[in-house]
């Protein structure tokens, strides 16, 4: 069984996914859209896919194609879904879920109410450590967690800049300032993908920017945002805690590994950095660096990338690492280009198969919205100086 699927963005992103669900044997062909058709057209003819649609509204209409999958600018991601799943669409959507609460609501109430496959595609979901925390916990050798640490830190001038400069054009200083705890997935879902458990409430505490450049300044930002950096602390479902770190203005090597965890059970504990990783427990120290280290598939100088920023380079030429169990995935990704520490096969794996046997993705809506509201109501926290607000929750996926 196969389908058809229409990309909708044709940035720096989404070639990459683009290569990965033509080869899938799920996926019959693949169609792309963008606001500049000339990028559009760029990638059919990079890629080989089936063509181009004119806009977005027109791809919904066609009936060539059944799914669609959003690589668009993150604050746009909400509406495009919608519009996805109520034109019929099977929608994969990169991150963030949505930028509000009322989207996300609207998000799962389409999904339940049409059937249709939705997935957001977050990259922690298979980080490596997330993925041996995971397994750990499954099999019981943390004891009981009680607390965790996400960090997602990624300094402006080390890629974002040229990034943002792509995708927003001469307005590109507006969008750049866009909230850091608006984009929680990294952090957040690289703790809940292993922890099974969702936040409750939180007390968030912003930094405003000092930088001057006109990038994080409330009089020129879209969102009316200042802070360049914030930390949350998270109360969770059955007692304990869990904090994450959302930078862009940090003296630290995100080329190298842009999100790191850290978790603490009675029995056993994990700490990852930058280019270590240990497992400890009331005995001892266990070096598992190389066990989540991921072996590079793409020279970060290859032809293909040359029209990403150098320093952005790393999160699209990694592999898979010891960790990961490849033996589920298709034979036609053995020798293609991975990514994010990487995830990027098990993303397009997991949405392909959820379509074709029309059974719920790892993150789906419900998964997605306790990977995505915590930050928005921490960023409210932050707002209002660090005040302890409660998170809603719509609750676990249907038959979980």
């Amino acid at each position: 069984m196969t389908f058809s699927l229409g990309i909708v963005g044709a940035g720096q992103f989404s070639g990459q996914f683009a290569k990965l669900f033509l080869a899938h044997p799920g996926v019959a062909d693949v169609h792309v859209t963008d606001l500049l058709p000339e990028r559009a057209e760029e990638l059919v003819a990079a890629e080989g896919l089936s063509g181009t649609f004119p806009s977005y509204e027109a791809m919904l209409e066609s009936k060539a194609v059944d799914a669609v999958a959003i690589f668009t600018q993150r604050w746009t991601h909400g509406p495009l879904v919608l519009q996805g799943l109520r034109a019929g669409k099977h929608v994969y959507s990169a991150v963030p879920m949505a930028i509000t609460r009322d989207e996300i609501a609207a998000i799962i109430d389409a999904v339940r109410a049409t059937g249709l496959t939705y997935m957001m595609g977050e990259t922690s979901q298979y980080n490596p450590a997330t993925v041996h925390a995971r397994n750990q916990i499954g099999e019981g050798a943390f004891g009981r967690l009680f607390y965790a640490e996400g960090d997602y830190v990624h300094d402006m001038d080390l890629g974002f800049y040229e990034a943002y400069q792509y995708s927003g054009g001469e307005n590109w200083k507006a969008t750049a300032s866009y909230p850091p705890l608006l984009y929680p997935t990294h952090s957040v879902g690289g703790v809940l993908g292993a922890w099974r458990t969702h936040a409750v409430s939180v007390s968030a505490i912003g930094v405003r920017d000092e930088r001057g450049d006109g990038v994080f300044d409330k009089e020129v930002s879209q969102f009316g945002n200042d802070f360049s950096n914030a930390t949350a602390l998270f109360e969770v479902a059955g007692g304990g805690s869990f904090r994450t770190n959302e930078f862009r203005r940090v003296g630290y090597p995100s080329h190298i590994r842009e999100s790191r965890f850290r978790f603490f059970g009675t029995d056993a504990s994990m700490e990852q950095l930058a280019t270590v990783s240990f497992w400890q427990d009331k005995k001892g120290v266990r070096d598992i660096t190389e066990l989540l280290e991921p072996k590079p598939t793409l020279a970060p100088d290859d032809p293909s990338l040359q029209h990403i920023a150098p320093a952005l380079r790393a999160a699209f030429t990694s592999g898979s690492a010891p960790v990961h169990d490849r033996a589920r995935l298709p034979r036609e990704f053995d020798h293609l280009h991975n990514g994010h520490e990487g995830s990027h096969h098990f993303l397009v794996d997991d949405f392909v198969t959820a379509v074709n046997t029309r059974t719920l993705p790892s993150v789906n809506a419900w998964v997605a919205a306790r990977y995505t509201l915590p930050g928005i109501v921490a960023h409210e926290s932050a707002r209002q100086g660090g005040v302890r607000l409660e998170i809603p929750d719509f609750g676990d996926s249907p038959g979980a």
